[in-house]
């Protein structure tokens, strides 16, 4: 013979996490935030030149992904960037911006206030990125470009590589720089402001 329950004969749990459960994830989550918090803080120009470094990596990416230049076009007074192709099929052919512009957290600028020398076997002197040119190869004011070939190789004006492209964001107390080798490797730095910054590479 068959025996029917209900729902008095079945046991039920209860759903949930126990007081000692949440005491211990919030002990670990502040363990956590005690190790980050110190690396974080007094490298907001790091963060910046992490952010101008991936834009850099796109830049590479996209002028090889479509066999034309493209470039980081910073300006400098804005604080923000962003990346252009050139597109020769435009009419008149000109460069073409791939995303929107980025800006700098607050407090920072591009700039590298009284550093005297660059990241070591990077610049010969410090200094921002050339200007940037117009379609008609005319300078823009106010800005700093970093161009690629359809390699995705660092290249001048004139498409000759080049390994003498940096681009430096401060926030007043910290320096921050993105260097490109001729290979187009890309490498982050990081110093305290000053005269002859140590440079430590991130």
């Amino acid at each position: 013979m068959t025996r029917w329950t209900t729902t008095e004969d079945t046991p039920t749990t209860q759903a949930g996490f126990s007081v000692l459960e949440l005491v211990v994830v919030l002990a670990v989550a502040g363990v956590l935030l005690a190790i980050a918090l110190p690396r974080m803080s007094g490298y907001g120009s790091n963060n910046d030149s992490r952010v101008l470094s991936n834009a850099l990596s796109l830049a590479k990416m996209r002028a090889a992904s479509n066999f034309t230049q493209s470039r980081l076009y910073v300006s400098l007074a804005g604080r923000s960037q962003h990346v252009e192709l050139w597109s020769k099929t435009a009419v008149p052919p000109d460069w073409v911006a791939v995303n929107g512009p980025t800006l700098l957290t607050n407090g920072e600028v591009f700039g590298f206030g009284p550093a005297a020398s660059p990241p070591a076997n990077t610049q010969a002197l410090i200094g921002q990125a050339p200007v940037c040119l117009d379609k008609d190869l005319n300078p823009i004011a106010g800005t700093a470009c970093i161009l690629f070939n359809s390699r995705g190789i660092p290249v001048d004006d004139t498409g000759t590589p080049t390994n003498n492209d940096a681009l430096y964001v401060t926030d007043g107390t910290r320096l921050g720089a993105v260097t490109l080798s001729a290979a187009g490797l890309v490498t982050v730095w990081d110093a305290p402001l000053g005269t002859t910054p140590a440079w430590a590479r991130k």
